[in-house]
Protein backbone atom coordinates (compact mmCIF):
# COMPACT_ATOMS: atom_id res chain seq x y z
CA UNK A 1 0.00 0.00 0.00
CA UNK A 2 1.13 2.97 -0.64
CA UNK A 3 1.44 6.67 1.09
CA UNK A 4 -1.20 8.02 -0.90
CA UNK A 5 -4.05 5.47 -0.27
CA UNK A 6 -3.20 4.82 3.57
CA UNK A 7 -4.65 8.15 4.67
CA UNK A 8 -8.16 7.75 2.36
CA UNK A 9 -8.14 4.09 3.52
CA UNK A 10 -8.11 4.58 7.33
CA UNK A 11 -10.86 7.12 6.96
CA UNK A 12 -12.85 4.35 5.28
CA UNK A 13 -11.98 1.71 8.06
CA UNK A 14 -12.98 4.61 10.81
CA UNK A 15 -15.79 5.33 9.20
CA UNK A 16 -17.14 1.71 8.42
CA UNK A 17 -16.35 0.85 11.96
CA UNK A 18 -18.64 3.51 13.76
CA UNK A 19 -21.48 2.83 11.93
CA UNK A 20 -21.33 -0.97 13.19
CA UNK A 21 -21.13 0.72 16.72
CA UNK A 22 -24.18 0.10 18.83
CA UNK A 23 -27.88 -0.90 16.83
CA UNK A 24 -28.24 1.07 13.86
CA UNK A 25 -30.82 -1.01 12.42
CA UNK A 26 -33.28 -0.22 15.92
CA UNK A 27 -32.48 3.51 14.95
CA UNK A 28 -34.23 2.67 11.87
CA UNK A 29 -36.62 0.39 13.08
CA UNK A 30 -37.89 2.57 16.70
CA UNK A 31 -37.27 6.24 14.72
CA UNK A 32 -36.90 6.59 11.10
CA UNK A 33 -38.15 3.93 9.17
CA UNK A 34 -41.03 5.92 7.43
CA UNK A 35 -38.81 8.37 5.45
CA UNK A 36 -37.80 4.95 2.86
CA UNK A 37 -41.21 4.35 2.40
CA UNK A 38 -41.35 8.50 1.59
CA UNK A 39 -38.45 8.38 -0.35
CA UNK A 40 -39.50 5.10 -2.52
CA UNK A 41 -42.97 7.28 -3.15
CA UNK A 42 -41.12 10.44 -3.76
CA UNK A 43 -38.52 8.54 -6.58
CA UNK A 44 -41.36 7.01 -7.85
CA UNK A 45 -40.24 3.68 -7.82
CA UNK A 46 -41.88 1.35 -10.25
CA UNK A 47 -41.48 -2.67 -10.66
CA UNK A 48 -39.11 -3.65 -12.84
CA UNK A 49 -36.90 -0.57 -12.87
CA UNK A 50 -33.25 -1.16 -11.77
CA UNK A 51 -32.74 0.84 -8.45
CA UNK A 52 -29.89 1.66 -6.66
CA UNK A 53 -29.98 1.90 -3.08
CA UNK A 54 -26.51 3.99 -1.58
CA UNK A 55 -25.40 3.94 2.10
CA UNK A 56 -28.48 1.70 1.92
CA UNK A 57 -27.74 0.84 5.72
CA UNK A 58 -30.24 -2.54 6.84
CA UNK A 59 -32.56 -1.59 3.40
CA UNK A 60 -34.75 0.82 5.34
CA UNK A 61 -35.23 2.35 1.32
CA UNK A 62 -34.01 -0.38 -0.57
CA UNK A 63 -36.71 -3.44 0.66
CA UNK A 64 -40.26 -1.18 -0.25
CA UNK A 65 -38.16 -0.85 -3.50
CA UNK A 66 -37.73 -4.44 -3.92
CA UNK A 67 -40.95 -4.96 -2.44
CA UNK A 68 -42.55 -3.39 -5.04
CA UNK A 69 -40.77 -5.29 -7.81
CA UNK A 70 -37.98 -3.11 -8.28
CA UNK A 71 -34.53 -4.77 -9.21
CA UNK A 72 -32.99 -3.59 -6.43
CA UNK A 73 -28.98 -3.49 -5.36
CA UNK A 74 -28.37 -2.05 -1.74
CA UNK A 75 -24.94 -0.80 -1.03
CA UNK A 76 -23.18 0.17 2.12
CA UNK A 77 -19.64 0.69 3.33
CA UNK A 78 -20.36 -0.96 6.35
CA UNK A 79 -20.71 -5.12 5.83
CA UNK A 80 -22.88 -5.85 9.37
CA UNK A 81 -25.51 -3.31 8.24
CA UNK A 82 -26.08 -5.09 5.42
CA UNK A 83 -25.98 -8.52 7.15
CA UNK A 84 -28.98 -7.21 9.18
CA UNK A 85 -30.80 -6.00 6.12
CA UNK A 86 -30.51 -9.44 4.55
CA UNK A 87 -32.08 -10.51 7.14
CA UNK A 88 -34.70 -8.38 7.54
CA UNK A 89 -35.78 -8.45 3.53
CA UNK A 90 -35.85 -12.14 3.49
CA UNK A 91 -38.31 -12.30 6.27
CA UNK A 92 -40.50 -9.71 4.59
CA UNK A 93 -39.74 -12.15 1.57
CA UNK A 94 -37.79 -9.23 -0.35
CA UNK A 95 -35.81 -10.31 -3.11
CA UNK A 96 -32.43 -7.87 -3.72
CA UNK A 97 -28.75 -7.88 -4.43
CA UNK A 98 -26.18 -6.50 -0.87
CA UNK A 99 -23.07 -5.15 -1.93
CA UNK A 100 -20.51 -3.74 0.11
CA UNK A 101 -19.31 -0.03 -1.67
CA UNK A 102 -18.02 3.40 -1.23
CA UNK A 103 -20.31 6.18 -2.06
CA UNK A 104 -17.43 7.76 -3.28
CA UNK A 105 -16.39 5.23 -5.60
CA UNK A 106 -19.15 3.26 -6.49
CA UNK A 107 -18.20 -0.54 -7.97
CA UNK A 108 -21.03 0.04 -10.70
CA UNK A 109 -21.22 1.23 -14.80
CA UNK A 110 -21.76 4.72 -15.92
CA UNK A 111 -25.32 4.68 -16.34
CA UNK A 112 -26.51 1.44 -14.72
CA UNK A 113 -29.54 2.32 -13.08
CA UNK A 114 -33.17 4.20 -13.93
CA UNK A 115 -33.11 5.58 -10.26
CA UNK A 116 -30.36 6.08 -7.32
CA UNK A 117 -31.45 6.98 -4.07
CA UNK A 118 -29.94 7.57 -0.45
CA UNK A 119 -31.98 7.90 3.06
CA UNK A 120 -29.70 9.39 5.40
CA UNK A 121 -27.19 7.96 4.14
CA UNK A 122 -24.75 9.44 1.52
CA UNK A 123 -24.81 12.23 4.01
CA UNK A 124 -22.23 10.84 5.58
CA UNK A 125 -19.85 10.16 3.37
CA UNK A 126 -16.78 13.00 4.15
CA UNK A 127 -16.54 14.56 0.40
CA UNK A 128 -19.91 15.85 -0.86
CA UNK A 129 -18.78 16.19 -4.67
CA UNK A 130 -17.01 13.14 -4.50
CA UNK A 131 -20.24 11.49 -3.56
CA UNK A 132 -22.37 13.19 -5.72
CA UNK A 133 -20.40 13.07 -8.79
CA UNK A 134 -20.88 9.04 -8.15
CA UNK A 135 -24.90 9.50 -7.62
CA UNK A 136 -25.04 11.00 -11.26
CA UNK A 137 -22.43 8.93 -12.65
CA UNK A 138 -24.09 5.40 -12.37
CA UNK A 139 -27.51 7.15 -13.23
CA UNK A 140 -28.93 6.25 -16.65
CA UNK A 141 -29.86 10.07 -18.57
CA UNK A 142 -33.01 10.63 -17.78
CA UNK A 143 -32.94 8.34 -14.55
CA UNK A 144 -34.29 9.66 -11.16
CA UNK A 145 -32.41 10.57 -8.11
CA UNK A 146 -33.86 10.85 -4.96
CA UNK A 147 -32.36 11.78 -1.47
CA UNK A 148 -33.49 12.24 1.97
CA UNK A 149 -31.21 14.17 4.34
CA UNK A 150 -31.23 16.26 8.04
CA UNK A 151 -31.09 19.93 7.56
CA UNK A 152 -29.00 21.94 9.32
CA UNK A 153 -31.15 23.54 10.85
CA UNK A 154 -33.60 20.53 12.16
CA UNK A 155 -33.13 18.37 15.61
CA UNK A 156 -30.09 16.01 13.90
CA UNK A 157 -28.60 18.83 12.50
CA UNK A 158 -28.42 20.82 16.14
CA UNK A 159 -27.55 17.35 17.41
CA UNK A 160 -24.65 17.14 15.22
CA UNK A 161 -23.74 20.43 16.39
CA UNK A 162 -24.21 20.28 20.52
CA UNK A 163 -21.90 17.11 19.90
CA UNK A 164 -19.23 19.00 17.76
CA UNK A 165 -16.98 20.39 20.35
CA UNK A 166 -16.65 16.83 21.86
CA UNK A 167 -16.38 15.18 19.04
CA UNK A 168 -13.03 14.30 16.99
CA UNK A 169 -11.35 16.97 14.50
CA UNK A 170 -12.72 15.49 10.95
CA UNK A 171 -10.57 14.26 8.54
CA UNK A 172 -8.92 17.08 6.12
CA UNK A 173 -11.13 17.96 3.41
CA UNK A 174 -14.57 16.38 5.29
CA UNK A 175 -17.35 18.33 5.16
CA UNK A 176 -20.17 18.18 7.65
CA UNK A 177 -22.66 16.11 6.90
CA UNK A 178 -26.31 18.17 7.16
CA UNK A 179 -25.12 20.54 4.96
CA UNK A 180 -26.67 18.05 2.44
CA UNK A 181 -29.89 19.07 3.85
CA UNK A 182 -29.12 22.34 2.38
CA UNK A 183 -31.02 22.66 -1.07
CA UNK A 184 -28.73 25.50 -2.50
CA UNK A 185 -25.80 23.12 -1.46
CA UNK A 186 -27.15 19.97 -3.18
CA UNK A 187 -28.48 22.09 -6.31
CA UNK A 188 -24.25 22.61 -6.02
CA UNK A 189 -23.59 19.34 -5.96
CA UNK A 190 -25.50 18.11 -9.09
CA UNK A 191 -24.94 21.22 -11.09
CA UNK A 192 -26.31 21.25 -14.26
CA UNK A 193 -26.21 17.55 -14.83
CA UNK A 194 -29.93 16.91 -13.54
CA UNK A 195 -33.40 18.66 -14.13
CA UNK A 196 -36.60 18.94 -12.68
CA UNK A 197 -35.13 19.50 -9.07
CA UNK A 198 -37.90 19.49 -6.40
CA UNK A 199 -36.33 20.01 -2.98
CA UNK A 200 -38.64 20.18 0.25
CA UNK A 201 -38.26 20.81 3.98
CA UNK A 202 -40.30 17.89 5.78
CA UNK A 203 -41.05 16.91 9.89
CA UNK A 204 -40.63 13.27 10.65
CA UNK A 205 -42.61 13.01 13.17
CA UNK A 206 -41.05 10.64 16.23
CA UNK A 207 -42.91 9.59 19.29
CA UNK A 208 -40.05 7.35 20.30
CA UNK A 209 -39.32 9.23 23.38
CA UNK A 210 -40.78 10.47 26.94
CA UNK A 211 -38.38 12.58 28.53
CA UNK A 212 -34.97 13.97 27.25
CA UNK A 213 -33.22 11.49 28.89
CA UNK A 214 -34.53 8.37 27.08
CA UNK A 215 -33.73 10.18 23.81
CA UNK A 216 -30.31 10.72 25.19
CA UNK A 217 -29.30 7.41 26.68
CA UNK A 218 -31.09 5.76 23.36
CA UNK A 219 -28.57 7.36 20.68
CA UNK A 220 -25.57 6.80 23.62
CA UNK A 221 -25.91 3.13 23.11
CA UNK A 222 -27.58 2.36 18.96
CA UNK A 223 -26.14 5.36 17.26
CA UNK A 224 -22.61 5.26 15.89
CA UNK A 225 -21.54 9.08 15.34
CA UNK A 226 -22.72 9.59 19.42
CA UNK A 227 -21.43 6.51 20.20
CA UNK A 228 -18.18 7.53 18.35
CA UNK A 229 -18.32 11.00 20.43
CA UNK A 230 -18.69 9.56 24.09
CA UNK A 231 -15.75 7.33 23.08
CA UNK A 232 -13.72 10.27 22.29
CA UNK A 233 -14.59 11.62 25.83
CA UNK A 234 -14.44 8.56 27.59
CA UNK A 235 -11.85 9.52 30.21
CA UNK A 236 -12.72 13.09 30.75
CA UNK A 237 -16.20 12.77 33.04
CA UNK A 238 -16.92 16.77 32.73
CA UNK A 239 -16.94 16.61 29.03
CA UNK A 240 -19.11 13.59 29.44
CA UNK A 241 -21.49 15.42 31.99
CA UNK A 242 -21.54 18.44 29.38
CA UNK A 243 -22.37 16.82 26.34
CA UNK A 244 -24.93 14.61 28.50
CA UNK A 245 -27.08 18.18 29.34
CA UNK A 246 -26.47 19.07 26.08
CA UNK A 247 -28.29 16.67 24.32
CA UNK A 248 -30.57 17.08 27.05
CA UNK A 249 -31.21 20.58 26.73
CA UNK A 250 -31.59 19.76 23.42
CA UNK A 251 -34.02 17.56 23.13
CA UNK A 252 -36.01 18.69 25.98
CA UNK A 253 -36.36 22.20 23.74
CA UNK A 254 -38.07 19.86 20.96
CA UNK A 255 -40.50 17.69 22.72
CA UNK A 256 -43.61 18.33 23.27
CA UNK A 257 -46.51 15.80 24.72
CA UNK A 258 -44.01 12.74 24.03
CA UNK A 259 -43.36 13.72 20.60
CA UNK A 260 -40.86 15.33 18.14
CA UNK A 261 -40.35 16.82 15.00
CA UNK A 262 -37.28 16.53 12.99
CA UNK A 263 -37.15 18.06 9.94
CA UNK A 264 -35.39 16.44 6.38
CA UNK A 265 -34.84 17.46 3.32
CA UNK A 266 -36.29 15.95 0.30
CA UNK A 267 -34.71 15.85 -3.01
CA UNK A 268 -35.82 14.71 -6.13
CA UNK A 269 -34.51 15.22 -9.64
CA UNK A 270 -33.55 13.42 -13.29
CA UNK A 271 -30.57 13.17 -15.00
CA UNK A 272 -30.20 15.38 -17.42
CA UNK A 273 -30.40 13.61 -21.14
CA UNK A 274 -27.32 15.18 -22.34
Amino acid sequence: MNNDNAAPDAVKAKHRAMWAMGDYPAVVSDVVHGLGDELVRASDVRSGERVLDVAAGSGNASIPAALLGADVVASDLTPELLEVGRRLAEARGARMDWRVADAEALPFADGEFDTVMSCVGVMFAPHHQRTADELVRVCRPGGKIGLINWTPQGFIGQMFAAMRPYAPAPPPGAQPPPLWGDPDHVRSLLGNRVTDVDARRQPLRVDRFVQPEEFREFFKTSYGPTIATYRFIAEDPDRVAALDAALDGLAAQHLADGTMDWEYLLVTARRSET
